[in-house]
Parts: C-alpha cells; sequence; structure tokens
C-alpha cells in the first residue's frame, strides 16, 4: 500500500485559526482522502497567522525539510492584502514558493494545489472595513495565483466562491468572526481532495 506525504504551506488558513487543529484544512483534507482509500499520513505543516508570503518564504528557508512529499498544497497571500502590499511583491514571492514546492514534490509539478485566498470581506469582523475594495482587491490577488499556477502547469483549487457562504451562512463562521468554522473547513477540503483525487487517478 502507497502512503502518501502531504506538506502544508500557508497562514492562518492553514493552521486552523479558531478551530482545533486536528479540524483544520490539512487534517480535514487528509481525512478526507482517506475515505477515498488513499493511505496519508498526518500533514506536515508550515504555517502561522498573519504570515505573508515574505514570511512563509522565510521560515522555508530555515525549516529542516526532511524529505520529499508526494502532494505540497499552497495557500498564502491574505496579509499581503490585508497589508497593502504591492501586489506585484506578492507575485515575486508566491513564484519563488511555488518553484520551492515543485522541488520539494520531486519535480512532479501536478503534484503541487495553489489554493485560492478565501473572501474575508463578508465576515463580521470585515463589517467596519471598506468591504468592496478587499473582494475586489482578493480577485486581483487570485488572478495572479491562478496565472501563475497555469504559468507554472501546478494545480489550482478555488475555494473563494465558497468562502463566501459565510456570509448567510453563520455556521460557516468560527466564534472569532474571522475565520472558517470546522464545517466550512470541510468543504474546502473536499474542493482540495477532489484535485488531488484527479492526478491520484
Amino acid at each position: 500500500m502507497n502512503h502518501y506525504h502531504l506538506l502544508c504551506l500557508g497562514d492562518s488558513y492553514t493552521i486552523g485559526e479558531a478551530v482545533p487543529l486536528h479540524q483544520s484544512l490539512p487534517y480535514q483534507l487528509v481525512h478526507y482522502l482517506r475515505k477515498k482509500e488513499y493511505h496519508f499520513s498526518a500533514p506536515e505543516i508550515i504555517a502561522r497567522t498573519g504570515w505573508t508570503t515574505e514570511q512563509l518564504d522565510d521560515a522555508m528557508k530555515a525549516y529542516p525539510f526532511s524529505s520529499k512529499y508526494d502532494f505540497v498544497t499552497i495557500m498564502i497571500g491574505v496579509n499581503n492584502q490585508f497589508q497593502g502590499q504591492e501586489l506585484i511583491l506578492y507575485k515575486q514571492q508566491l513564484e519563488i514558493i511555488i518553484k520551492k514546492a515543485i522541488e520539494l514534490a520531486n519535480g512532479k509539478k501536478d503534484h503541487v494545489v495553489s489554493i485560492s485566498i478565501p473572501d474575508y470581506s463578508i465576515t463580521p469582523f470585515a463589517s467596519a472595513l471598506e468591504t468592496d475594495r478587499i473582494a475586489k482587491e482578493i480577485e486581483v490577488f487570485n488572478t495572479v495565483n491562478k496565472a501563475l499556477s497555469i504559468q507554472y502547469k501546478i494545480q489550482y483549487a478555488d475555494i473563494t466562491p465558497e468562502s463566501r457562504a459565510g456570509k448567510n451562512e453563520p455556521d460557516l463562521m468560527a466564534s472569532d468572526g474571522l475565520h472558517p468554522s470546522i464545517a466550512a473547513y470541510e468543504n474546502w477540503s473536499k474542493i482540495v481532495g477532489d484535485v488531488i483525487l484527479q492526478v491520484l487517478k
């Protein structure tokens, strides 16, 4: 039986801020893939709340990677947008992260999945902010994310439409009024999982 190793790179949406770690996106993703009878080990996670592309890249430089991975997911960029960083900076740094991720996935480009940035403009947290501007900027950041995915021939998992469901479904919001709930991560894990399953089949 094949044992698959998953590496997940990101920020608060990867570590599952406001939910137990074992209910975070990486763990729910592994659980979903196991239910489809693919044996995945517990995910390895390099992520922290508040990280930008630059901070993730710095963390990867310092991280003692033990081996190559069967799949690598990347979910980063919301803090670049939140901090008002330049789009070109996001593009340059995401490109560096994608190249490293391909290397970590044994050079198998289709085993790297870039996940779109969730739209937090619909959250209670954002209600006091410029929600239209946030939504538009996230759309632009995701356009860059998708373009780089096509350029580097990696997978792209678009969870952004699903992330907006929290606007009308309070059970998809965590108690902090900003992050997704366990149920929301479960929905996202199916979207990302189905992208991985296409590669495994």
